[in-house]
């Protein structure tokens, strides 16, 4: 298995110029102004974890946070719940780095690959990379090189963020509140599925 990255997903168009300041969309309350690379829109910050060799959605969340280290228990939890057993690997990327985190995955026995990075958010405060467990990742991926399995994750989830994106023509939520978007992104994500399973027959 290899864990997803995160993918912000647009709501309703942000103001222009917005600054991630903790600020109240009359329109959609839950929602919230998160950073993307294109700029800054309101909306939910929406996740996936993608079985690596069919690129299936095995488990997906939604929140309105930014960072991504908090989501990563429930995607675990996601799998184990809709696949009945808990994935022998996971590749994540640096959102999900906490020594908590990586914990987590040694007590679930799950081989994991996690991307050390600044793993840090402004709103969030900063979190430790001198962690033993941190420590101990940085040298697993520096002695896997090009081959650890981590690298693996640009051919696993992005594609599948970009068949949402392109081929289902999915560009922004059409619901409001947390309770019904996260209901309409489990909806896109079992359309994916069932698209990889029309073509697979």
């Amino acid at each position: 298995m290899r864990k997803g990255e995160k993918e912000r997903q647009d709501a309703r168009t942000a103001e222009s110029g917005a600054r991630g300041k903790a600020q109240r969309n009359f329109t959609d309350p839950n929602s919230r102004i998160l950073k993307t690379k294109d700029g800054y829109i309101q909306g939910y910050n929406a996740q996936v974890v993608v079985d690596g060799t069919a690129q299936i959605i095995v488990a997906h969340g939604l929140t309105a946070r930014m960072c991504d280290h908090s989501q990563l228990v429930g995607l675990i939890d996601g799998i184990e719940a809709n696949l009945g057993f808990t994935p022998k690997e996971a590749s994540a990327d640096s959102g999900y780095l906490s020594e908590a985190n990586l914990q987590t995955l040694a007590d679930r026995h799950i081989s994991a690959y996690v991307a050390i990075g600044r793993a840090k958010h402004a709103a969030e405060g900063k979190r430790t990379m001198t962690g033993e467990l941190t420590k101990a990742m940085r040298a697993k991926l520096k002695r896997a090189g090009w081959r650890s399995r981590y690298r693996l994750r640009n051919q696993i989830v992005k594609p599948v963020f970009g068949q949402i994106k392109q081929a289902h023509g999915f560009r922004q939520f059409l619901l409001r509140g947390t309770e019904k978007v996260t209901a309409e992104w489990a909806l896109i994500c079992t359309t994916h599925n069932l698209r990889k399973l029309a073509r697979a027959a």
